[in-house]
């Protein structure tokens, strides 16, 4: 009797922290950036380029294997040469834009420049949150 007891907590135990750590999986967050608003309620049009752009730097974040901060910031800085190059934005939404992928810019550098593990998942998670924001405040026609 005592055996299947002992086995019952062992099997809970097991259970309760396989259920534990997926509950510390937490998906990406929009940040509150100061200036960024949406328009009247809604989100800002992007151009295709840049949506696309954008979608790829997600993508890129998701599926990342990469230790290397050199290598990940790399691949990034190709997709928002890409943006930058392919912007053809005007007004407001193109203000608003330079309000959110200024720090994407700013984050992807410094992940160029990191060497510690731990430190590129905490610039990475930050990123993708970024990447969240653009995701919150723009869209495609």
């Amino acid at each position: 009797m005592k055996r299947i007891v002992s086995n019952s907590v062992i099997i809970i135990m097991m259970l309760l922290s396989c259920y534990s750590c997926k509950n510390n999986i937490t998906e990406p967050q929009a940040i509150q950036l100061e200036g960024l608003t949406l328009n009247n309620n809604k989100k800002w049009i992007a151009n295709k380029e840049t949506h696309i752009g954008m979608k790829r730097i997600d993508s890129i974040l998701k599926n990342n294997t990469s230790t290397s901060g050199k290598v990940l910031g790399d691949i990034l800085s190709k997709q928002t040469s890409y943006i930058i190059k392919s912007c053809d934005m005007e007004g407001e939404a193109h203000d608003q834009l330079h309000v959110v992928l200024v720090p994407i810019l700013e984050e992807i550098t410094d992940i160029k420049d990191v060497e510690n593990a731990s430190e590129l998942e905490q610039k990475v998670n930050h990123l993708k949150n970024l990447t969240a924001t653009y995701f919150e405040y723009f869209k495609i026609n």
